[in-house]
């Protein structure tokens, strides 16, 4: 998955900027760092999930539950954007909101409702290195939404 190295390229201009060459892995000690710095906060979209096939694609995954957007935004009286990354995300939370389904990329705005609040809700691409996008055209994609 890419979704560090989009972050990297984005935040400081390096695809392996949060990656740690001597463990092999991301750094997450960095993550939150870069979290905190920049007010993002990250959840699934599905609180109980059911794979209907041994692989990891989205296409294959039931949502059994979704997350509790409400109780999210109730938190976080500031948030007025949410991302999300790929098809069924993104499905997820236009059901939530009643909103449709933005093309990938793209936004829509709405009211949500329930709490009388503006949100822009982005639709981006997929962060797996399976979506056929290189990750340069993803980074510039995702740096729209920090824009």
């Amino acid at each position: 998955n890419d979704f560090w190295r989009i972050m990297g390229q984005i935040f400081y201009g390096d695809p392996l900027a949060l990656y740690d060459s001597e463990k092999k892995e991301f750094d997450l000690s960095e993550i939150k760092v870069l979290l905190r710095r920049e007010g993002i906060a990250m959840s699934d979209t599905g609180h109980k999930v059911r794979r209907l096939r041994d692989n990891a694609s989205d296409k294959f995954l039931e949502i059994v539950e979704p997350v509790n957007l409400h109780g999210l935004l109730e938190d976080m009286p500031g948030c007025s954007v949410v991302a999300t990354t790929g098809e069924k995300a993104a499905s997820v939370v236009a059901g939530i909101t009643d909103t449709v389904v933005p093309k990938t990329g793209e936004y829509v705005d709405t009211i949500y409702k329930p709490l009388n609040r503006s949100l822009r809700i982005w639709r981006m691409p997929s962060t797996s290195r399976a979506y056929p996008l290189p990750l340069l055209e993803k980074a510039a994609m995702y740096q729209r939404l920090f824009a």
